[in-house]
């Protein structure tokens, strides 16, 4: 029985773990990286202003320099859009009481996650725009369970990365302001992903509350 239990909690906390693991990954990549970004091709490693997370992922840096960070890069991808994957999942299933709602946010929230897989491929654009498509419903859905909830500050969290998601889709498709997107990119992965940890713990408090429920008669706290 404390076997499953501790099983049923770490897949509890995956989506979290994934995020740190991506986190470690995203960092040692961006040592590798040889150089080269929008900003100046000549530059040496990784740029953290200039440089594109998706630099990582290619064959070779924008110097046209081998890429050793590659393998890294694609492997944190992965890793994170899979522990993303399992939260939506997850969420859904015990914050969505409507099922139309509930699939709405497990599927446009996987969809959305193997495109974002997919960025690192000849069709980097095509999958950003599918990501960002099956992203608007999944916000949408996200959102909803959200405001319906008492999670006044992840409502407050919520919105803020709606509106960053809507600025970097802006920048990236009109390519006006473009200088400033690699930055504004890193900064609103590291937003959205300390929102979804924070709603991980939410999601995580609500299976220990119904846990609790079980095991009280008549369900009292």
């Amino acid at each position: 029985m404390i076997y499953i239990r501790n099983q049923n909690r770490l897949l509890q906390w995956m989506p979290t773990i994934c995020i740190v693991i991506f986190s470690i990954l995203y960092y040692y990549s961006s040592t590798l990286y040889p150089g080269g970004s929008q900003a100046d091709l000549s530059t040496s490693g990784f740029d953290w202003v200039h440089n594109y997370w998706s630099d990582l992922m290619n064959e070779t840096g924008r110097n046209e320099q081998p890429n050793p960070a590659e393998p890294y890069a694609i492997a944190a991808m992965v890793i994170m859009c899979i522990g993303l994957m399992i939260f939506f999942i997850q969420f859904a299933a015990k914050f969505s009481e409507h099922r139309v709602w509930r699939y709405l946010i497990q599927i446009s929230g996987t969809l959305a996650m193997i495109c974002a897989i997919l960025t690192f491929t000849e069709l980097h654009a095509t999958m950003i725009a599918l990501s960002s498509f099956f992203g608007l419903f999944l916000l949408i859905g996200l959102i909803r369970e959200i405001y319906n909830s008492d999670m006044t500050f992840m409502k407050i969290g919520g919105l803020i990365c709606v509106l960053l998601l809507i600025i970097n889709n802006y920048i990236y498709f009109s390519r006006n302001f473009v200088d400033i997107l690699p930055l504004l990119q890193k900064i609103t992965f590291a937003i959205v992903l300390i929102w979804i940890v924070g709603l991980n713990a939410q999601l995580v408090n609500k299976y220990r509350q119904l846990a609790l429920k079980e095991f009280l008669p008549n369900g009292e706290e």
